[in-house]
């Protein structure tokens, strides 16, 4: 037996103005069997997020860099 999927979440590549998108969530829409379309805002919480996973990310390059020996 399949199981039943209620619902899909997307993620955009990158931040994307609320006019800007009003042609992709149209899109959306227009795949069969969509029945709402629901845009998220970006916070707070969300910024405070990206910097952490960059800085962290750039510590573990930084890391790695100076464990390369030429």
């Amino acid at each position: 037996m399949t199981d039943r999927i209620q619902g899909l979440t997307v993620a955009l590549a990158k931040d994307i103005r609320d006019d800007d998108v009003e042609a992709i969530v149209n899109a959306i829409l227009m795949v069969k069997g969509v029945l709402h379309v629901k845009k998220s805002v970006v916070d707070v919480g969300d910024y405070t997020a990206r910097v952490r996973a960059v800085a962290d990310i750039e510590g573990k390059l930084l890391t790695a860099l100076r464990e390369v020996k030429l």
